[in-house]
């Protein structure tokens, strides 16, 4: 018997609010999200997780500490080593996947208007 497989395009239809990442699936203990972003996050860093950026469609720079920026555009990734303060930042519309531990906090210790809770990203 097959399995279903998911589709990122699909899963991105269902995203209605920009930085409300969305689980779509889980490996081990990470989990897969999507999401779609639009102008700047918040500084952040994540103390014990790495965090992976993969852009669908769109450019993310994600600033980095100390003045350093990634840019990224469709079928690039980065990782965000565990400690290191980031803030993404998408000056148009960018559809993303993320790969995150299932203990990583959306932003971190920093909490905004935008944070949003792991229950929320299940839904």
């Amino acid at each position: 018997m097959t399995e279903p497989s998911t589709n990122i395009a699909t899963e991105l239809t269902k995203v209605t609010d920009h930085w409300t990442p969305r689980v779509v699936g889980q490996v081990n203990d990470q989990y897969v999200k999507v999401a779609k972003l639009l102008g700047e996050l918040v500084w952040h860093a994540h103390d014990n997780e790495d965090e992976m950026f993969l852009v669908v469609s769109g450019v993310l720079r994600i600033q980095l500490e100390g003045g350093r920026e990634v840019t990224l555009r469709p079928g690039e990734f980065y990782v965000v080593p565990a400690g290191v303060q980031h803030n993404p930042i998408a000056e148009d519309e960018v559809e993303i996947v993320l790969v995150e531990t299932v203990t990583t906090a959306h932003t971190g210790s920093v909490v905004t208007d935008r944070t949003v809770p792991i229950e929320r990203q299940l839904d």
